[in-house]
């Protein structure tokens, strides 16, 4: 039982350390970190795409994508888009927008984003 707990603690504790290696790069004067990031107001988040899906809404091509910096997650929707140069599983992006609510999931519409290198 010792070395399953050893373990699991070496997980746990990895992963807590690569959300504040993340929240330590991402982290600027001008940027929020999304789980502090207030709704209806403009904000400026960085952070890595999780995942870049295309899911029509309403009939329209929407690219949608998961944007986490290590504090939270929120969902980065371009409606009228089916994809987007640059915007790939993995990558870096600044993004500037109104965070929403939508179905319990926190959104960002059409932000203006920034390919981060």
């Amino acid at each position: 039982m010792g070395k399953l707990r050893e373990r699991l603690s070496a997980w746990a504790n990895s992963e807590d350390q690569d959300r504040r290696d993340m929240r330590e790069e991402y982290g600027a004067k001008d940027c929020a970190a999304i789980a502090a990031a207030p709704d209806r107001q403009p904000v400026q988040l960085r952070g890595t795409l999780r995942t870049v899906t295309l899911r029509p809404r309403g009939g329209v091509p929407a690219l949608e994508a998961e944007l986490f910096d290590g504090s939270g997650m929120v969902t980065v929707i371009w409606l009228g888009r089916r994809r987007i140069a640059g915007i790939s599983p993995g990558r870096s992006i600044q993004v500037a927008g109104r965070i929403g609510l939508q179905d319990g999931v926190r959104v960002l519409y059409n932000p203006r984003y920034e390919l981060i290198p």
